[in-house]
Protein backbone atom coordinates (compact mmCIF):
# COMPACT_ATOMS: atom_id res chain seq x y z
CA UNK A 1 0.00 0.00 0.00
CA UNK A 2 0.90 3.95 -0.69
CA UNK A 3 -0.03 6.64 1.04
CA UNK A 4 -3.68 7.89 0.53
CA UNK A 5 -6.25 10.98 1.55
CA UNK A 6 -7.67 10.56 4.68
CA UNK A 7 -11.94 11.35 4.69
CA UNK A 8 -11.96 14.46 6.59
CA UNK A 9 -14.21 17.74 7.02
CA UNK A 10 -13.76 21.34 8.07
CA UNK A 11 -12.96 20.71 12.17
CA UNK A 12 -14.86 23.99 12.94
CA UNK A 13 -18.44 22.24 12.09
CA UNK A 14 -17.79 19.43 14.27
CA UNK A 15 -16.88 22.86 16.76
CA UNK A 16 -20.24 24.37 15.75
CA UNK A 17 -22.17 20.94 16.36
CA UNK A 18 -20.38 20.50 19.56
CA UNK A 19 -21.86 23.96 20.72
CA UNK A 20 -25.31 23.36 19.57
CA UNK A 21 -25.22 19.78 20.36
CA UNK A 22 -24.26 20.53 23.94
CA UNK A 23 -26.27 23.68 24.71
CA UNK A 24 -29.63 22.07 23.10
CA UNK A 25 -28.64 18.79 25.58
CA UNK A 26 -28.26 21.34 28.69
CA UNK A 27 -31.28 22.96 27.84
CA UNK A 28 -33.31 19.34 27.96
CA UNK A 29 -31.60 18.73 31.53
CA UNK A 30 -33.08 21.77 32.55
CA UNK A 31 -36.57 20.43 31.49
CA UNK A 32 -35.62 17.80 33.09
CA UNK A 33 -35.49 15.87 29.79
CA UNK A 34 -32.91 13.33 31.51
CA UNK A 35 -32.46 11.22 28.26
CA UNK A 36 -32.68 13.60 25.17
CA UNK A 37 -30.43 15.88 27.00
CA UNK A 38 -27.79 12.99 27.61
CA UNK A 39 -27.40 11.73 24.28
CA UNK A 40 -27.27 15.24 22.89
CA UNK A 41 -24.31 15.78 25.45
CA UNK A 42 -22.56 12.61 24.69
CA UNK A 43 -22.94 13.39 20.48
CA UNK A 44 -21.01 16.55 20.99
CA UNK A 45 -18.58 15.46 22.55
CA UNK A 46 -18.05 12.87 20.24
CA UNK A 47 -18.11 15.51 17.45
CA UNK A 48 -15.36 17.20 19.33
CA UNK A 49 -13.14 14.45 19.98
CA UNK A 50 -12.80 13.89 16.17
CA UNK A 51 -11.27 17.27 15.63
CA UNK A 52 -7.83 17.03 14.67
CA UNK A 53 -5.29 19.99 14.69
CA UNK A 54 -2.46 19.56 11.69
CA UNK A 55 0.44 22.31 11.73
CA UNK A 56 2.42 23.03 8.64
CA UNK A 57 4.95 20.41 7.11
CA UNK A 58 3.17 18.39 8.93
CA UNK A 59 0.51 15.15 8.27
CA UNK A 60 -1.80 13.16 10.43
CA UNK A 61 -1.67 9.41 9.90
CA UNK A 62 -5.40 8.47 10.41
CA UNK A 63 -6.02 4.19 11.76
CA UNK A 64 -9.29 2.80 12.89
CA UNK A 65 -9.24 -0.10 14.40
CA UNK A 66 -6.47 -1.37 13.54
CA UNK A 67 -7.42 -0.07 9.71
CA UNK A 68 -5.45 2.24 7.70
CA UNK A 69 -8.01 4.97 6.48
CA UNK A 70 -5.31 7.57 4.91
CA UNK A 71 -3.24 10.82 5.77
CA UNK A 72 -4.11 14.40 6.19
CA UNK A 73 -1.27 16.51 5.14
CA UNK A 74 -3.03 19.77 4.65
CA UNK A 75 -2.68 22.32 7.31
CA UNK A 76 -5.80 23.24 9.80
CA UNK A 77 -8.47 22.29 11.76
CA UNK A 78 -10.36 18.99 10.42
CA UNK A 79 -13.18 16.98 11.29
CA UNK A 80 -12.47 12.91 11.15
CA UNK A 81 -14.08 9.53 11.75
CA UNK A 82 -14.50 9.24 15.44
CA UNK A 83 -13.20 6.62 17.31
CA UNK A 84 -10.11 7.01 15.17
CA UNK A 85 -6.02 7.09 16.44
CA UNK A 86 -4.48 9.87 15.12
CA UNK A 87 -0.24 9.60 14.57
CA UNK A 88 1.51 12.87 13.94
CA UNK A 89 4.80 12.55 11.75
CA UNK A 90 6.95 14.95 10.67
CA UNK A 91 7.33 16.21 6.70
CA UNK A 92 10.02 19.00 7.54
CA UNK A 93 13.80 18.47 5.89
CA UNK A 94 16.01 16.86 8.42
CA UNK A 95 19.66 16.04 8.65
CA UNK A 96 21.59 13.13 9.76
CA UNK A 97 24.86 13.26 10.27
CA UNK A 98 26.67 10.05 10.49
CA UNK A 99 29.77 9.00 12.70
CA UNK A 100 33.29 8.63 11.98
CA UNK A 101 33.75 5.11 10.02
CA UNK A 102 36.34 3.31 9.62
CA UNK A 103 36.28 1.54 6.58
CA UNK A 104 39.15 -0.27 3.85
CA UNK A 105 38.87 1.48 0.83
CA UNK A 106 39.75 -0.57 -2.42
CA UNK A 107 42.69 -1.26 -2.01
CA UNK A 108 42.67 -2.33 1.60
CA UNK A 109 43.95 0.74 3.05
CA UNK A 110 41.96 2.03 6.71
CA UNK A 111 40.63 5.36 6.57
CA UNK A 112 37.78 6.96 8.52
CA UNK A 113 34.88 8.74 6.84
CA UNK A 114 31.51 10.56 7.84
CA UNK A 115 28.65 12.09 5.66
CA UNK A 116 25.50 14.15 6.39
CA UNK A 117 22.71 12.94 4.69
CA UNK A 118 19.62 15.62 3.98
CA UNK A 119 16.42 13.91 3.68
CA UNK A 120 12.33 14.20 4.22
CA UNK A 121 9.19 11.72 4.67
CA UNK A 122 7.00 11.73 1.65
CA UNK A 123 5.18 8.57 1.80
CA UNK A 124 3.85 8.68 5.13
CA UNK A 125 2.20 4.89 4.99
CA UNK A 126 5.70 3.43 4.37
CA UNK A 127 7.30 5.11 6.99
CA UNK A 128 5.22 4.25 10.20
CA UNK A 129 4.05 0.88 9.08
CA UNK A 130 6.47 -0.69 6.69
CA UNK A 131 9.23 -0.42 8.99
CA UNK A 132 10.13 -0.12 12.53
CA UNK A 133 11.32 2.98 13.22
CA UNK A 134 12.10 4.81 9.99
CA UNK A 135 14.43 7.29 11.64
CA UNK A 136 16.09 4.29 12.97
CA UNK A 137 16.34 2.78 9.72
CA UNK A 138 17.75 5.83 7.91
CA UNK A 139 20.43 5.80 10.39
CA UNK A 140 21.91 2.11 9.83
CA UNK A 141 21.32 2.26 6.13
CA UNK A 142 23.38 5.36 5.85
CA UNK A 143 26.01 3.70 7.52
CA UNK A 144 25.71 0.55 5.47
CA UNK A 145 25.58 2.36 2.22
CA UNK A 146 28.57 4.80 3.33
CA UNK A 147 30.86 1.64 3.84
CA UNK A 148 29.69 0.33 0.81
CA UNK A 149 30.62 2.98 -1.08
CA UNK A 150 33.90 4.21 0.33
CA UNK A 151 34.86 0.22 0.15
CA UNK A 152 34.49 0.57 -3.85
CA UNK A 153 36.66 3.71 -4.71
CA UNK A 154 40.72 3.62 -3.27
CA UNK A 155 41.51 7.43 -0.57
CA UNK A 156 43.33 8.30 -3.63
CA UNK A 157 44.97 7.91 -7.11
CA UNK A 158 48.73 8.28 -7.17
CA UNK A 159 49.67 6.80 -10.46
CA UNK A 160 46.78 5.78 -12.50
CA UNK A 161 43.53 7.50 -13.50
CA UNK A 162 40.14 6.52 -12.08
CA UNK A 163 37.83 8.19 -9.69
CA UNK A 164 38.79 8.23 -5.96
CA UNK A 165 37.42 9.32 -2.59
CA UNK A 166 39.86 12.48 -2.22
CA UNK A 167 39.53 13.61 -5.89
CA UNK A 168 35.89 12.97 -7.22
CA UNK A 169 33.84 14.23 -3.83
CA UNK A 170 30.93 14.99 -6.06
CA UNK A 171 30.54 11.73 -7.82
CA UNK A 172 31.14 10.02 -4.88
CA UNK A 173 28.44 11.92 -3.09
CA UNK A 174 25.85 11.34 -5.86
CA UNK A 175 26.47 7.64 -6.25
CA UNK A 176 25.95 7.32 -2.43
CA UNK A 177 22.72 9.50 -2.91
CA UNK A 178 21.57 7.31 -5.14
CA UNK A 179 22.14 4.08 -3.21
CA UNK A 180 20.91 5.89 0.01
CA UNK A 181 17.75 6.28 -2.41
CA UNK A 182 17.27 2.81 -3.45
CA UNK A 183 18.15 1.77 0.30
CA UNK A 184 15.38 4.33 1.93
CA UNK A 185 12.71 4.01 -0.95
CA UNK A 186 10.96 1.10 1.37
CA UNK A 187 11.05 3.47 3.92
CA UNK A 188 8.65 6.44 2.08
CA UNK A 189 12.11 8.33 2.51
CA UNK A 190 13.15 11.18 -0.11
CA UNK A 191 17.52 11.33 0.15
CA UNK A 192 17.83 15.32 -1.12
CA UNK A 193 21.60 15.83 -0.99
CA UNK A 194 24.28 13.64 0.84
CA UNK A 195 28.18 14.84 1.19
CA UNK A 196 31.01 13.77 3.17
CA UNK A 197 31.85 15.73 5.95
CA UNK A 198 35.25 13.89 6.69
CA UNK A 199 37.84 12.01 4.74
CA UNK A 200 41.13 10.81 6.47
CA UNK A 201 43.37 8.01 6.12
CA UNK A 202 43.87 6.56 9.97
CA UNK A 203 45.86 6.99 12.69
CA UNK A 204 48.09 3.97 12.00
CA UNK A 205 49.08 4.80 8.60
CA UNK A 206 48.58 8.63 7.96
CA UNK A 207 52.95 9.02 9.00
CA UNK A 208 53.50 6.55 5.52
CA UNK A 209 50.45 7.67 3.36
CA UNK A 210 51.53 11.73 4.10
CA UNK A 211 55.24 10.41 2.81
CA UNK A 212 53.94 8.93 0.19
CA UNK A 213 52.27 12.20 -1.15
CA UNK A 214 54.78 14.32 -0.29
CA UNK A 215 56.81 11.84 -2.93
CA UNK A 216 54.62 12.01 -5.55
CA UNK A 217 54.34 16.17 -5.67
CA UNK A 218 58.01 15.83 -5.69
CA UNK A 219 57.98 14.02 -8.81
CA UNK A 220 55.48 16.17 -10.43
CA UNK A 221 57.11 19.23 -9.70
CA UNK A 222 60.02 16.90 -10.81
CA UNK A 223 58.76 16.63 -14.26
CA UNK A 224 57.51 19.44 -14.53
CA UNK A 225 61.06 21.54 -13.75
CA UNK A 226 62.27 18.84 -16.30
CA UNK A 227 60.08 19.66 -19.30
CA UNK A 228 60.70 23.59 -19.03
CA UNK A 229 64.39 22.83 -18.30
CA UNK A 230 64.39 21.27 -21.59
CA UNK A 231 62.70 23.46 -23.66
CA UNK A 232 64.82 26.59 -22.26
CA UNK A 233 67.92 24.66 -23.70
CA UNK A 234 66.27 24.13 -27.21
CA UNK A 235 65.27 27.63 -27.17
CA UNK A 236 68.87 28.53 -25.92
CA UNK A 237 70.46 26.86 -28.60
CA UNK A 238 68.31 27.75 -31.78
CA UNK A 239 68.96 31.16 -31.20
CA UNK A 240 72.76 30.93 -30.70
CA UNK A 241 72.49 29.29 -34.35
CA UNK A 242 69.77 31.88 -35.45
CA UNK A 243 71.97 34.48 -34.71
CA UNK A 244 75.06 32.72 -36.65
CA UNK A 245 76.89 30.97 -33.59
CA UNK A 246 77.72 27.40 -34.94
CA UNK A 247 78.10 24.94 -31.94
CA UNK A 248 79.65 21.64 -32.75
CA UNK A 249 78.16 18.66 -30.84
CA UNK A 250 80.78 18.49 -28.24
CA UNK A 251 80.01 22.31 -27.22
CA UNK A 252 75.84 21.57 -27.60
CA UNK A 253 76.69 18.84 -24.94
CA UNK A 254 78.41 20.64 -22.53
CA UNK A 255 76.33 23.70 -22.66
CA UNK A 256 72.83 21.39 -22.10
CA UNK A 257 74.94 19.88 -19.52
CA UNK A 258 75.48 23.00 -17.36
CA UNK A 259 72.11 24.31 -18.51
CA UNK A 260 70.21 21.75 -17.20
CA UNK A 261 72.62 21.19 -13.79
CA UNK A 262 72.00 24.99 -13.11
CA UNK A 263 67.94 24.86 -13.72
CA UNK A 264 66.71 21.54 -12.39
CA UNK A 265 69.24 21.69 -9.62
CA UNK A 266 67.37 22.30 -6.39
CA UNK A 267 70.20 24.41 -5.12
CA UNK A 268 71.88 27.72 -6.58
CA UNK A 269 74.36 26.68 -8.95
CA UNK A 270 78.49 27.99 -8.09
CA UNK A 271 79.47 29.06 -11.92
CA UNK A 272 82.86 28.02 -13.27
CA UNK A 273 84.26 31.19 -15.40
CA UNK A 274 86.20 29.40 -18.44
CA UNK A 275 88.52 31.49 -19.18
CA UNK A 276 90.37 29.62 -21.84
CA UNK A 277 88.83 27.33 -24.86
CA UNK A 278 87.14 24.08 -24.36
CA UNK A 279 89.68 22.06 -26.24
Amino acid sequence: MKETNAWSLNGFLGLLLFIIGGGIGVFLLTQERIAPGIILIILGLIFVSTITAVNPNEASVITFFGSYLGTIRKSGLWLIVPFSHRKKISLRVRNFNSVKLKVNDIEGNPIEIAAVIVFKVVDTYKALFDVDSYEKFVEIQSETALRHVASKYPYDRFESEGYSLRGNADEVAAELSLELQQRLSVAGVEVIESRLTHLAYSTEIASAMLQRQQASAILSARQIIVDGAVGMVQMAIARLESEGMHLDEERKAAMINNLLVAIVSDRSASPVINTGSLY
